[in-house]
């Protein structure tokens, strides 16, 4: 336990030096006055330490106890720290201007030993038992932290589609709902894109499931560069289907946006032998666009670009039909 002693008077400092080596506290520290006890108390803070204990004399030059004792609870956040003065004055407006200003106790002079061992003692005592309490919330402080940064891994990792990182079907239903309401409140049009692989299922027949998955997070990654409004949001909404919603566009906007999503994926010319369209990876893409209406989940818009996805796939695939 580090005790600093602040007395302007050499023997009362070095009466109590001996006193509190025979009990066992050897980690002094001596001040004469304000001033230094300040430097003292900083210089102790900035090395990430602080006292556990100060004694405090009533009666210094310059700066007096009270108004020490006040600046270092004040501006040295030394709350937790116990102050005991020390007082050659027993007029209860002195007392009681101690206390008012942070001091836990006080010893009056002539120094009693015995008062002297029992204060400081009882004083480190309460001092132990609050550093035991700040480490503890100091632990629970950090374990809470590290749960909030598990919980918002989870949490993302939740929304994530595990195969290709898009965001899942999960995370889109949540999104349409929200830029659906969004889009109602500011008057301005929603869009919708679905995306299907072409022929899918002849090419895992032909090249396997591992295949499959890696022709899933190449169109999935294709997708989520082709898309880069901050609003837009890409999802995998399942199997080998995608979604994309483009917040605040209109017929030309969701066209041009679908004819880039189609013509990226087919110049990745990913060998596709089994495709009744081409020799190579190709996509159908259905959009729609449109106004949205109050309490309008986003759901319409979504089954309008899926019917047009049909439509696209009836018309030979590896084309893009907006809704009309």
């Amino acid at each position: 336990m580090d005790i600093l002693i602040v007395d302007d008077s050499q023997s009362i400092r070095l009466f109590l030096e001996r006193v509190l080596n025979a009990c066992g506290y050897d980690n002094l520290d001596f001040a004469c006055n304000g001033q230094e006890t300040f430097g003292m108390v900083e210089n102790k803070q900035q090395s990430g330490q602080e006292y556990d204990l100060i004694l405090l004399d009533v009666i210094l030059p310059e700066y007096n106890g009270i108004d020490i004792c006040k600046k270092l609870k004040s501006e040295y956040n030394m709350d937790e720290v116990p102050i005991i003065m020390v007082t050659g004055k027993e007029d209860e407006e002195t007392l009681k201007n101690a206390f008012a200003a942070g001091a836990m106790d006080y010893i009056t002079k002539p120094i009693s030993i015995i008062e002297l061992k029992a204060r400081v003692n009882s004083a480190l005592r309460l001092r132990r038992a609050v550093k035991k309490r700040m480490a503890r919330e100091k632990e629970l402080e950090k374990l809470t932290l590290e749960l909030q940064s598990a919980n918002r891994k989870l949490n993302k990792l939740a929304a994530l589609d595990g195969l290709t990182g898009l965001p899942n079907r999960r995370f889109f239903d949540k999104t349409l709902k929200k830029e659906a309401a969004r889009m109602a409140r500011e008057d301005k049009n929603l869009g919708i894109l679905m995306v299907d692989i072409d022929n899918f299922k002849n090419y895992n027949d032909t090249y396997g499931h591992q295949a499959g998955d890696d022709c899933l997070k190449k169109v999935a990654n294709t997708i989520s560069e082709t898309v880069y409004r901050p609003g837009d949001l890409a999802a995998r909404y399942g199997g080998e289907e995608f979604v994309v919603i483009l917040p605040d566009t209109d017929r030309e906007g969701i066209y041009e946006v679908s004819e880039r999503i189609r013509q990226a994926i087919e110049n990745l010319n990913i060998e596709h032998s089994d495709s009744s369209v081409a020799d190579h990876v190709t996509v159908s893409v259905g959009a729609a666009v449109s106004e949205v209406e109050e309490n309008d989940d986003g759901e319409r818009i979504v089954k309008l670009a899926d019917d047009a996805l049909y439509q696209a796939k009836e018309n030979g695939r590896n084309q893009t039909v907006v809704a009309s």
